[in-house]
């Protein structure tokens, strides 16, 4: 017998084991945050007992949400299970805007499901450097009032996020930064770490000169060498250019598709998607 269910917060971590086995290196506290997110929003397929398929569907408020770790077992793919558990989330966004970000090889099966192709997300690999000069603008999250980060992020992202950011920026071995200038909040990047290295998620940033600054505390923080990877909105002319001007090579891309009508955001800001999962 196939039965779904939501999943509890020990049930998310054999998910994110799933998710790393598929080659998408998650981080390795993304759990936590995710959860505190939407804890409704994790679901889990049994087959006669046995945990066999994944989906999250985390709802951010009643107009958005974002669809994710949708996974089947390998040895139970073509078998039905998916389309079950895909169609369950439904019954967790009945009003939101869905968003994902899906592999490209499921893009027609997704389109079938009613979900519009916006544009691609590229995944960059490149490395670390040695530590560079402290710059007087780039200031801890920890030291910036949340409503100021709050307030900048809600200008970029599609709804509120309050509780995942109040979260995501105090991971363990990872880096919160924002750019001030005059007082004012002008761009920010979290850099964590993954299973693999470590990866940037968001970078946002007002201009390519403040994304680079950003991102250059964020390859030091992790030190020479050490892998580090950036998801990159394709449309984002001056974040491709970014990558590639420290010879990131891109090993990875995803689909990012919405249900509804693309939000309306400044995608020239976003220079570091947050995260395949949660959008």
């Amino acid at each position: 017998m196939y039965t779904i269910r939501p999943a509890n917060r020990e049930e998310l971590d054999m998910v994110i084991d799933w998710s790393a086995k598929e080659g998408w290196n998650p981080g390795l506290y993304d759990a936590d945050v995710f959860y505190k997110t939407d804890p409704k929003g994790f679901f889990l397929g049994f087959l006669d007992g046995k945990p066999i398929a994944s989906i999250s569907a985390v709802a951010y408020d009643d107009k958005f949400g974002f669809l994710g770790f949708y996974i089947v077992k390998p040895e139970y793919r073509d078998k039905g299970f998916g389309i079950k558990i895909w169609n369950e989330r439904l019954k967790h966004l009945p009003t939101q805007n869905i968003g994902l970000d899906g592999v490209v090889s499921q893009q027609e099966n997704y389109k079938k499901s009613g979900f519009k192709l916006a544009y691609r997300d590229i995944r960059y690999e490149g490395k670390g450097l040695e530590q560079t000069e402290d710059n007087p603008e780039v200031v801890l999250l920890k030291n910036v009032p949340f409503e100021k980060l709050r307030s900048y992020d809600d200008q970029i992202f599609p709804a509120n996020r309050s509780m995942f950011l109040q979260a995501w920026i105090k991971q363990p071995e990872s880096q919160a930064i924002g750019f001030i200038k005059d007082g004012k909040l002008l761009g920010y990047g979290v850099v964590r770490k993954c299973k693999t290295g470590f990866k940037v998620g968001p970078l946002f940033a007002d201009t390519k000169a403040i994304a680079n600054t950003l991102f250059q505390q964020m390859r030091s923080f992790i030190g020479k060498n050490s892998p580090i990877f950036i998801d990159v909105p394709e449309t984002n002319n001056d974040a491709v250019t970014l990558a590639e001007t420290y010879q990131m090579k891109p090993i990875f891309e995803t689909a990012r598709m919405y249900t509804k009508e693309p939000p309306n955001i400044p995608i020239n800001k976003i220079f570091g998607v947050t995260t395949f999962e949660l959008g």
